[in-house]
């Protein structure tokens, strides 16, 4: 596919975030239709290349939320998490920005090229800092800084504790955006990053639209309510309150985390019961 070459400083400033990087690019090449409108309220999704179908559920719940308020949809194109979010974003009618960790002109193949093409028929873009740099161990994190200046919020999905999400995270962070990081079994090694952010302090919690997002702030937790009476399994928790699992799942992974609740056996407690 035909690429183009920025190099322009009048033109690199539409990017305005990009300049708040210390080592901003000094140019960008990219493929697909300019258009900086698409710059104007763009939010990161990222994750595991490992993800889970937990993850994939995350993603269908995530993405069309931001599709259907306009905003752009930026990842890094690798398998993954971040690939799914750029074909649930298209397959949903959103514009997307991948940001690729190589330069423009590696060729793609199969799946990739085939997901690349609509990103760019559905009026998004591809776009590096490289124009035949390889993908190495020390482009990948580059490649983060930019996805991250790109956006206002960054949500990361899943997150083993050596992720290179978090450094997209922490790379945010120095920037002053807004961190979302979703929850995940304490089991799952893909979320030990995710609820490592969280027990940290380090990004809020993303619960999606689910009543039980409102819930844990207040003192009358139903969850916690319920647990107080009887150790329930999160199926059980779901038919009682009438609640997609997920968002119960997600909930139980806040109060396991604060310490209020245990589980054994796949049945949840609360954290000072016999």
């Amino acid at each position: 596919m035909d690429y183009q070459k920025i190099d322009d400083w009048q033109k690199l400033k539409e990017l305005k975030n990009l300049l708040d990087l210390s080592n901003p690019p000094k140019k960008l090449y990219f493929q697909g239709a300019w258009n900086k409108e698409i710059f104007a309220d763009c939010v990161a999704v990222v994750g595991s290349r490992k993800m889970t179908d937990y993850g994939a559920r995350v993603v269908e719940k995530i993405v069309p939320q931001l599709v259907a308020r306009g905003q752009t949809v930026v990842s890094g194109f690798m398998y993954g998490v971040d690939q799914y979010a750029h074909r649930v974003c298209v397959d949903g009618g959103g514009k997307t920005i991948a940001v690729l960790g190589w330069g423009i002109k590696q060729a793609l193949s199969g799946d990739d090229l085939k997901l690349a093409k609509k990103i760019i028929d559905g009026g998004g873009i591809l776009l590096s800092e490289w124009e035949e740099q390889q993908g190495t161990l020390w482009t990948f994190p580059l490649r983060n800084r930019i996805v991250a200046a790109l956006c206002e919020e960054v949500i990361v999905v899943e997150a083993a504790e050596n992720s290179g999400s978090l450094i997209t995270a922490r790379a945010a962070a120095r920037l002053k955006k807004i961190i979302w990081a979703v929850p995940g079994p304490i089991t799952s090694k893909t979320s030990r990053g995710t609820n490592r952010l969280i027990a940290e302090g380090k990004a809020k919690v993303w619960l999606g639209e689910s009543p039980v997002q409102l819930s844990l702030a207040q003192e009358s937790d139903p969850l916690l309510q319920i647990l107080d009476t009887e150790a329930l399994t999160a199926d059980e928790l779901a038919r009682k309150l009438k609640l997609p699992v997920s968002g119960i799942g997600a909930a139980l992974s806040i109060l396991l985390l604060s310490g209020q609740i245990i589980e054994k056996g796949g049945k949840y407690y609360i954290a000072d019961a016999n």
